[in-house]
């Protein structure tokens, strides 16, 4: 696990952030302080095959965190049309946030130069423990299941 200067490491307080997920409804962090974690992670684009698996184990497993107290939200620059389109052919349960200028993934230091020319974050995922306190951190480009065992081990932790 890297931590880039920027980017929020376990302990840290969680960026605020309140923007629209591709089915049209707010989503604010603070809606879940004190009542839910959130597992929020950044990837590449919609339809490649790392997004797709890491997409599809947040998928399979979202009944299990959703009766551990925890949402999931999925970001990455493509449009909310790709994300619409992209939920529906893998039924993806959860929202879907379109960031096509990088300004929250530039809050959660999920950007780069190449991967921001390229219109794309890193992907990075982050749990938020229900006091809005960053409990885990994955950076793993290539590595979906790095992202999916961390959320499980790090909720795990949480609920003790």
């Amino acid at each position: 696990m890297m931590i880039g200067s920027g980017r929020p490491k376990v302990g840290d307080s969680a960026p605020p952030f309140e923007v629209v997920s591709s089915d049209g409804k707010p989503v604010r962090l603070g809606d879940y302080t004190g009542k839910k974690n959130v597992v929020l992670y950044f990837y590449p684009k919609d339809f490649t095959p790392v997004c797709t698996a890491e997409a599809c184990g947040f998928r399979d497993m979202y009944d299990s965190l959703v009766s551990r107290d925890t949402e999931v939200i999925g970001v990455s620059m493509d449009s909310d049309a790709s994300h619409k389109d992209f939920a529906q052919k893998h039924q993806v349960p959860f929202p879907l946030v379109s960031d096509p200028d990088g300004t929250l993934a530039r809050s959660y230091g999920a950007t780069s130069t190449l991967m921001g020319l390229m219109g794309m974050t890193k992907r990075i995922t982050f749990v938020i423990d229900k006091q809005r306190k960053i409990a885990g951190v994955f950076d793993s480009a290539f590595r979906a299941n790095n992202h999916l065992d961390g959320v499980r081990k790090t909720l795990a932790a949480l609920s003790g």
